[in-house]
C-alpha cells in the first residue's frame, strides 16, 4: 500500500504545480479553487496512508 501513498502525494504535488500555472495564466478563480481542493485532498490522503503515521 506504500505505492498508493506515493502516487497520491505525487498527484497532489502535480496539482499544486497546476495551481501556480493557472494563477500565472489568470484562469477563473473557481477552477483554481477546485484544483487547490483536489491537491489538498490528494496530499492529505497520501500522507494519511503512509506507514509512518500508522
Amino acid at each position: 500500500m506504500n505505492g498508493l501513498s506515493t502516487i497520491l502525494i505525487v498527484v497532489g504535488l502535480f496539482l499544486l504545480g497546476g495551481i501556480y500555472s493557472f494563477v500565472k495564466q489568470q484562469m477563473p478563480k473557481g477552477l483554481i479553487v477546485l484544483v487547490a481542493f483536489g491537491a489538498a485532498l490528494s496530499l492529505a490522503a497520501g500522507v494519511m496512508r503512509l506507514d509512518v503515521w500508522s
